[in-house]
């Protein structure tokens, strides 16, 4: 067999971002099957990548909690010997190839201790990343969809990227907690998720456009709703779903990511802001309806056929801003504009995923 033998893929968050790079690990496995492939991933994305077929080994990178935890709560020495031990299990091989998809300076220090004979990324990086590299960056398109840049690095080391799978890998049985919750419904009437929360304020859409996209989706559409989020969105979701004279479902906190990307594999169709839940429910072959504002959806929205972004067309969006004054971009999509979108995704019905899970580009 020519080609590595040993390979570490470096892509240790967001959710999304994470999401987005597991076509990469499916070409690089078809292309060299008989290697060994090793990832370091993030506390907060493991379940994404965990079981995957293509994985030898996952490391776990606890960093933000080495970072932030209390010494007098664990003693500092114990929080050293993790780190310690995390070190030597990344440096207990010498990889072929070590891939770095973060391209930041967090990942490019773990490409600096990794034993690595190549050591690759994109450019764009930033935070001094390149400098722990051993070739020049991979040159990539950041106006195009992150898929498609990372597919473009896997194109570099000489695979083919016609075809590839993009599902988040589920464990037998990962349905059982969900579908005594929406299995009474959910056959008769079609099964919506909405998930209304994001991680910047200035990706927020009206909490009061919720409420009424839900109603109308009950009551003109006739469809089951089902809220999503974290437990910290637990209490506003529970504020949303108060004002339904039908109360939704509310699973916010009460599901794994594995349980997460089952139930949005069961739905007609999601209904969110731009964060993570968007990219799970694409990946599971979900139609997604995502609001966007000041972030760019043709390089992060939701990838393949069958999903809409609805937006206004301003001169100041994407900003890319976390914070804002006016708030015009979200503020400016109208109730009428999303329901008209999940409608035509509702009316296209059982749409060609192929795109999503088995990817042609």
């Amino acid at each position: 067999m020519t080609g590595p033998r040993e390979i570490l893929i470096i892509k240790l968050s967001a959710i999304g971002d994470v999401v987005h790079a597991l076509p990469f690990l499916d070409v690089l496995g078809r292309r060299f099957p008989e290697a060994h492939i090793d990832w370091i991933v993030e506390d907060a994305a493991y379940p994404i990548v965990e079981g995957h077929p293509r994985l030898r080994r996952i490391l776990v990178s606890h960093r933000k909690y080495w970072l932030t935890a209390r010494p007098w709560r664990r003693g500092s020495a114990g929080l050293a010997a993790e780190a310690v031990r995390f070190v030597r299990e990344l440096r207990a091989r010498t990889y072929d190839l070590v891939v770095d998809l973060q391209g930041l300076l967090k990942s490019g220090i773990l490409a600096g201790i990794c034993r690595g004979r190549r050591k690759v990324g994109m450019s764009g990086s930033r935070e001094g990343a390149r400098a722990f590299l051993t070739e020049r960056p991979v040159p990539v398109d950041y106006e195009q969809h992150a898929i498609e840049r990372y597919l473009q690095v896997a194109e570099y080391l000489g695979c083919r990227v016609a075809q590839w799978s993009g599902r988040i890998p589920l464990p037998d049985g990962v349905g059982a907690a969900v579908e005594p919750l929406i299995e009474a419904e959910s056959r008769e009437r079609p099964l919506v998720a909405v998930n209304p929360m994001a991680r910047w304020d200035t990706k927020l859409w009206d909490p009061n456009g919720f409420v009424e996209v839900a109603r109308r989706l009950q009551e003109e559409m006739q469809c089951r709703v089902v809220f999503t989020g974290s437990g910290l969105d637990r209490r506003m979701l529970e504020d949303l779903n108060s004002r339904l004279k039908r109360p939704a479902l509310n699973l916010a906190g009460r599901t794994t990511l594995k349980e997460l990307a089952y139930l949005y594999s069961r739905c007609a169709v999601l209904l969110t802001t731009d964060t993570g839940p968007m990219h799970i429910a694409a990946a599971m072959g979900c139609p997604v309806v995502a609001l966007f504002g000041p972030t760019a959806p043709w390089r992060t929205g939701p990838y393949g056929a069958g999903h809409r972004v609805v937006r206004v067309d301003i001169e100041c969006a994407p900003c890319f801003k976390k914070a804002c004054e006016h708030l015009t971009c979200m503020r400016s999509i109208t109730v009428d504009a999303v329901v008209e979108a999940v409608e035509s995704v509702l009316e296209a019905g059982a749409t060609d995923s192929t795109n999503r899970l088995e990817g042609e580009i």
